[in-house]
């Protein structure tokens, strides 16, 4: 299972979780990567949370020892053109998730998730742990 590998926000928050699976698929990968997207989502759904603080700062190390990916005038164009396809087709999807799948295939790596929507966007490379 080596490779390149995004992670989308659903694993991450297994990752937390001590989820055996997900640390075991990991510890396989030859590069593991997060978007800057993700980052904030996990940022909100701390916010939501019981435990703001404590999940801040587990998210915040989380960062600190990851390569988190970040937008550019690149990612937009991706965004731009997965957008478009996905119109065209009467498919719509959240748009963080748009955003996640354009700096996939920005890296030109693959997303690891657990949403199957992202089957809905041409030429990316989806696994399921």
């Amino acid at each position: 299972m080596s490779g390149r590998y995004l992670l989308d926000t659903n694993i991450v928050i297994a990752l937390l979780a001590d989820e055996a699976a997900v640390k075991d698929s990991l510890a396989k990968a030859d590069e593991v990567f997060v978007s800057s997207i993700v980052i904030g989502e996990l940022c909100f759904g701390a916010r939501k949370s019981e435990r703001i603080l404590e999940n801040l700062a587990r998210i915040d190390e989380f960062a600190a020892n990851n390569v988190v990916l970040g937008c550019d005038t690149d990612t937009a164009r991706q965004y731009g053109e997965i957008k478009n396809a996905l119109r065209l087709k009467g498919r719509p999807l959240p748009e963080n998730d748009i955003w996640i799948a354009a700096v996939a295939l920005q890296y030109s790596l693959m997303l690891v998730t657990r949403d199957t929507h992202f089957d809905e966007i041409d030429h990316l490379k989806v696994a399921v742990w």
